[in-house]
C-alpha cells in the first residue's frame, strides 16, 4: 500500500533481550533451535496508474535491481505476478533466468483489465489496473467470475513456466477463492496484509498477527479451531510490523493507521538501519513459542530509487545472519511445505520486545493461537496494560465469501474483547490495565522488567516483578486460556479494568460475576473465569475483572453464545 509516515527518528542504545529462564522445568529447549523464517517477497506490477512518471519501464528495472541484489548476497526469494506482468515477455525473461532451487516464482492475486477481459468477462475499472476492492480484488467478482480468473490465470502461467505456482498472495484472498486454488491447484503457500485500520481503504484486523495461520474455509481471514472446518493453505502475514508502534500508531491525515513496518521505503522503519538492526535482533533473540517469521522485500510499485537505501541495508544483515546461522531465508512456498508437515491446526506462537528502540523502556508481547491472541505493553511508566484481546471462531463468516463489495473499500474482523485501537477516543486510550485498592484509594500497579520464558510446547511463561506490593506477577499462557497469579502480594486488593473512550461500540450484552457475554458481526461470543469475577466498573469505565486469593484465570476456547 503506498502511503508514507513521518516519524521521529530514534537511536539505538541497546539490543539486549530478555535471556533469563523462569525455573518451571527440567524440559527446555535452546532458543535458537527454533526457526527464525525469512521470506524475500517481492511482488511484481506491470504499470502503475497512480503516478505518470512511474512507467513500464520503470517497474522493470526495479526488480532487475532486486534480482541483482539477491543474487550478490545469494538470497533466496519469492517473485509474485499480478497477471499483466505474467504475460510481458520482459518478465518472462527474467525470471525464467533465475535458478530454480533458490527462486520460486508465483501469483500475486490482484487482477488487471487484461486477466478479467481474457476470461470473457466486462472490465469495469478506472485504468488497466485499478486498486479499488470491487474491481482490482477477487471480493468484487462473483464465485464463479472468481473461479474462472483463476483458471485463465492458471493455464497461462502453466504455458509460459510449465508446472502452477505453488504460492498466491495478496492484500487479502477471500475464502472461496483461497479453497478454489487449494482444491483444484494444490497451492501450498498463502499470505495476507498485516493488521491495519482504513490504509487505503482495506482494514484487516484483529487476526492472527504475526507468523501463520490455517484459515477457516468460511472466512479466509479467520484462524479456524479444527482440521474439518480450515483451509489447509498456511497464510502467512506480510510486512514485518513494528511491535511496539504499528498497533496504535495514529499516522496523519484520513488514511487510517501510519505504517511502521520492514517495508524498506519508510524512512522509520525498513528504509532506517538503527531500526532493522533492532528489529532482526528482536526477531532472533526474542521467544516466539514454535517459529518466528518476517517477510521482507517490496513490491516494484515503490520503484528502486524509494527502496534502494532500505534493500541495501536489510539484504546485506540477512545474509549475515543467515551465515551466523541465527535465521533461514527460504521461498513462500518452502514455508508453506514446512509448515504443513509440522502442524494439523494452528500453532500458539508469540512475538516478544524486551527491549526498545532509543530511551524507551517500553516493551511488547504478542500472543497468538487458533482460539485467540493478545497484546501486553508494558509503557513507559513501568505499568501494565492489555493493549488488545480478540476472539477467533471458525463459524463467522465473512461477507467476501459468496458476496460482492460494490465499494471502494473492504473490512475483515474478528470478535473483540480488548481494542485498544479502535475503542479509544482522542482524551481515552482503552485498555484493560492492571490496577489494585491502596488505603481506598485506585492506583496503576507499577513493577520492573519482565521476564519471559518460552520453554515449554505450546505455553508462554511471563514473570513481572511488582514494586507496588513487593510481590511478583506470574502468568502461564496456553493456547486456550491464561493464568494470572499474583505471589508475596499479601491482603493486596489487585484487579484488571477496562476502560473505553465515550463513543466506543463495545460488544459486551450482559455481565454476570462467572461470563461475560459479547455480540459482534451477527456473532454471540463469550468470556469465561475459571478463577476469578467480572464485575461492571464501579465508576466512570467499563468492566473490573477481580481474581480469586490472588489467581485469575480466563477462558478463550469456548464459543457458544447465550
Amino acid at each position: 500500500m503506498k502511503k508514507m509516515v513521518s516519524v521521529p527518528k530514534y537511536i539505538i542504545t541497546g539490543f539486549l533481550l530478555c535471556s533469563i529462564q523462569l525455573n518451571v522445568s527440567a524440559q527446555t529447549s535452546a532458543n535458537n533451535a527454533t526457526p527464525k523464517i525469512v521470506n524475500i517477497i517481492n511482488f511484481i506490477r506491470l504499470l502503475e496508474p497512480r503516478d505518470a512518471a512511474i512507467t513500464e519501464d520503470v517497474l522493470f528495472q526495479t526488480v532487475v535491481k532486486q534480482v541483482e541484489i539477491m543474487r550478490k548476497y545469494k538470497l533466496p526469494g519469492t517473485f509474485l505476478l499480478q497477471y499483466d506482468a505474467l504475460m510481458d515477455a520482459r518478465y518472462q525473461q527474467l525470471l525464467k533466468s533465475l535458478p530454480a532451487d533458490s527462486f520460486e516464482i508465483g501469483g500475486w492475486w490482484e487482477i488487471p483489465q487484461p486477466l478479467v477481459e481474457k476470461a470473457g468477462y466486462k472490465w469495469r475499472g478506472r485504468y488497466p489496473w485499478d486498486w479499488h476492492a470491487n474491481v482490482g480484488f477477487s471480493t468484487g467478482y462473483i464465485p464463479s467470475e472468481r473461479e474462472k480468473l483463476v483458471d485463465v490465470y492458471m493455464e497461462d502461467f502453466k504455458k509460459i513456466f510449465g508446472y502452477y505456482p505453488k504460492s498466491f498472495a495478496s492484500w487479502f484472498i477471500d475464502a472461496h477463492t483461497l479453497n478454489y486454488m487449494y482444491e483444484k491447484y494444490k497451492i501450498v503457500a498463502s499470505a495476507n496484509c498485516k493488521d491495519q485500520v482504513g490504509t487505503d481503504g482495506y482494514t484487516l484486523w484483529g487476526g492472527y498477527w504475526n507468523q501463520a495461520y490455517y484459515p477457516s474455509k468460511v472466512n479466509s481471514y479467520m484462524p479456524a479451531q479444527t482440521e474439518t472446518n480450515q483451509t489447509p493453505v498456511p497464510v502467512f502475514r506480510m510486512l514485518g510490523s513494528d511491535p511496539v508502534r504499528q498497533y496504535d500508531d495514529k499516522g496523519s491525515g484520513s488514511n487510517g493507521q501510519g505504517v511502521v513496518t520492514l517495508e524498506p521505503v519508510y524512512r522509520f522503519g525498513g528504509g532506517d538501519s538503527a531500526w532493522v538492526h533492532w528489529y532482526f535482533k528482536t526477531f532472533t533473540e526474542g521467544q516466539c513459542m514454535a517459529y518466528n517469521y518476517v517477510q521482507a522485500g517490496q513490491e516494484n510499485s515503490f520503484t528502486w530509487n524509494a527502496m534502494k537505501k532500505g534493500f541495501e541495508i536489510q539484504m546485506p544483515l540477512i545474509a549475515q545472519l543467515r551465515d551466523e546461522k541465527k535465521l533461514q531465508v527460504e521461498t513462500l512456498a518452502a514455508s508453506g511445505e514446512w509448515f504443513k508437515k509440522q502442524y494439523k491446526l494452528t500453532p500458539p506462537t508469540s512475538v516478544t520486545v524486551n527491549d526498545d528502540l532509543g530511551d524507551s523502556n517500553k516493551k511488547t508481547v504478542w500472543f497468538n493461537s487458533r482460539f485467540y491472541r493478545f497484546n501486553l505493553l508494558w509503557d513507559s511508566n513501568n505499568t501494565l496494560r492489555f493493549r488488545d484481546i480478540h476472539l477467533f471462531d471458525e463459524n463467522l463468516p465473512s461477507y467476501y465469501t459468496e458476496n460482492v463489495t460494490t465499494t471502494n473499500e473492504c473490512a475483515f474482523y474478528t470478535l473483540p474483547f480488548v481494542d485498544g485501537y479502535l475503542w479509544s477516543t482522542h482524551g481515552k486510550t482503552a485498555a484493560l490495565r492492571f490496577k489494585a485498592m491502596v488505603n481506598g484509594k485506585e492506583i496503576m500497579i507499577e513493577g520492573g522488567s519482565p521476564v519471559i520464558k518460552d520453554n515449554i510446547a505450546g505455553k508462554l511463561f511471563i514473570e513481572w516483578p511488582v514494586k507496588s506490593f513487593n510481590a511478583k506477577m506470574l502468568m502461564e499462557i496456553n493456547e486456550k486460556q491464561f493464568t494470572i497469579k499474583m505471589e508475596g502480594a499479601g491482603n493486596a486488593d489487585w484487579f484488571l479494568e477496562l476502560s473505553a473512550g465515550d463513543t466506543a461500540k463495545l460488544p459486551f450484552t450482559k455481565i454476570t460475576s462467572k461470563a461475560i457475554y459479547c455480540r459482534f458481526e451477527k456473532m454471540n461470543y463469550h468470556v469465561k473465569a475459571g478463577k476469578g469475577n467480572f464485575s461492571r466498573s464501579p465508576k466512570d469505565e467499563v468492566i473490573r475483572i477481580k481474581p480469586e486469593k490472588h489467581v485469575l484465570t480466563l477462558n478463550f476456547s469456548e464459543r457458544s453464545g447465550m
